[in-house]
This record gives structure tokens, C-alpha cells and sequence, in this order.
């Protein structure tokens, strides 16, 4: 199945579904999806019902829904679509990484697949988008990492942080802002459990080989902690979804 023969509605669905369980993996609740789509939880029930009657999805009574073969293979169509046009976005016409998830979502229903790739072909065929998600190829074959949510780090950790959730942008502006991005070497220097705070020390970009730029320590809450994915650099391998 093509994703140009489904309807805007299941192309958002299917999409917002896998990258719930790219780094979520389990059922997804029926009113988290509500709420990622900006819907009521009736109309996101319905809506369900049209993607199990397409077999695109599979949802149990009072359980959360899940992604069929059918279904996953349209979502990683999807997927490679929207970053692509995200990283392109970045790339080529100058805009911030905390404004391309609504144009990429406006474009990604009326790119074609020649257009995107060739997009990929001018990009260099690129591996991630600017928020570290990873971009499936054609044959939908995409890098894993074994990152965790930062939230979840033990004190003294280190690593490079390997993705950062684009759900909210006021979040990724904050995180400009004490410079922190993808690619971003950091230790978490403690935790603050009770005031429900995680306490980093950033080294910026380019900043490993000799700089003398003092490291910038950060506290972060843990709704902003909860988007950053940490991860070795060196543990990487090409899964087929």
C-alpha cells in the first residue's frame, strides 16, 4: 500500500503512532493520541476504528492501538517523508529546528516521492533529521540507538545527546539557549529528585578538541529532561522497522 492512496487523516495517524513507539515501544493510549493530534478522544476514537477497519492499525477495547505490518510499513513512508522535508528545511532555506514540524506536516502530504528523492540526493543522504530522529532510507532501513531519556540517567553519566523530541518548541528554544543540541557532549552532574530536577554539564559543539571554554552547567526540569535522548556514540546499528 501506497501512502498517496490513504487520506490525510491516516497519513497523520499512522505517523504519529510509530514515532510514539520509535521511542516508546507498547501500545499507544487512545487519548495520548487524542492529544497528540489536537483532537477530542471521540474523535480520535472514530478515527481508530477506520484505521483497524483499513488494517492498518489494531486496537483492543479499553487497550491502546498499535501499528499492523500494513500499517507500519505506510507509517515509515511517513516518517522518511517528514524528516527529510525537516532536514531540509534546516538545511537548505534557513529555518530553525523549533519551526519545521508544522511545515514539514503541511508539505509532506503533497511531496512526491521523486521530490523527496531528490531532497535526499541534494542533502547527501542524510542519516537524521535536526532533531536526531533517524531518517528511514527507501527501503526503509534506519539507524537505532540504544539512547535513553535523560530523565532516566544516573548521576555522573556521560554520553552525547543523540535525539531531541521536537513536541514542543518552546522546549528546543530553552534548550538553544544554554546551548544544547543534538551532538551536545554532557555529564549529568546530579540529581535532584525531590525538587524534581536534573543538573547537567554541557560541553558545546566542537568544544572537545582543546577549547578552553568552560563547560556550562545547567539545571533542567523534568519535562525538558523527558526530551533529550543521551546515548555512546559508538552504539549504532542499521535496523529494518
Amino acid at each position: 500500500m501506497h501512502i498517496d492512496s490513504l487520506t490525510r487523516m491516516a497519513q497523520d495517524y499512522l505517523r504519529t503512532i510509530f514515532k510514539v513507539q520509535e521511542w516508546h515501544p507498547g501500545p499507544v493510549a487512545v487519548n495520548e493520541l487524542a492529544e497528540r493530534m489536537g483532537v477530542a478522544a471521540s474523535t480520535a476514537s472514530g478515527n481508530v476504528r477506520k484505521l483497524v477497519a483499513d488494517g492498518l492499525v489494531a486496537h483492543k477495547p479499553y487497550g491502546g492501538v498499535e501499528l499492523t505490518p500494513a500499517g507500519r510499513r505506510a507509517a515509515v513512508q511517513m516518517a522518511r517523508r517528514h524528516r527529510l522535508l525537516e532536514t531540509f528545511l534546516v538545511e537548505r532555506l534557513g529555518y530553525s529546528w523549533d519551526e519545521v514540524h508544522d511545515e514539514a506536516e503541511h508539505l509532506e502530504h503533497a511531496a512526491s516521492d521523486t521530490f523527496i528523492e531528490r531532497i535526499e540526493a541534494d542533502l547527501g543522504f542524510p542519516t537524521h533529521d535536526p532533531h536526531g530522529d533517524a531518517i528511514p532510507d527507501r527501503d526503509g532501513m534506519m539507524v537505532a540507538t540504544s539512547a535513553r531519556m535523560l530523565s532516566e540517567v544516573e548521576s555522573g553519566a556521560c554520553g552525547t545527546i543523540a535525539r531531541i523530541s521536537d513536541d514542543d518548541p518552546a522546549v528546543l528554544r530553552y534548550l538553544t539557549g544554554h546551548g544544547i543540541e543534538v551532538g551536545t557532549h554532557l555529564r549529568v552532574h546530579d540529581r535532584q529528585e525531590g525538587a524534581g530536577v536534573v543538573r547537567i554539564v554541557a560541553e558545546p559543539l566542537g568544544a572537545a578538541g582543546g577549547d578552553d571554554k568552560p563547560a556550562e552547567r545547567t539545571d533542567l526540569g523534568m519535562v525538558a529532561a523527558r526530551t533529550i535522548w543521551l546515548a555512546a556514540d559508538s552504539h549504532r546499528a542499521s535496523i529494518r522497522p
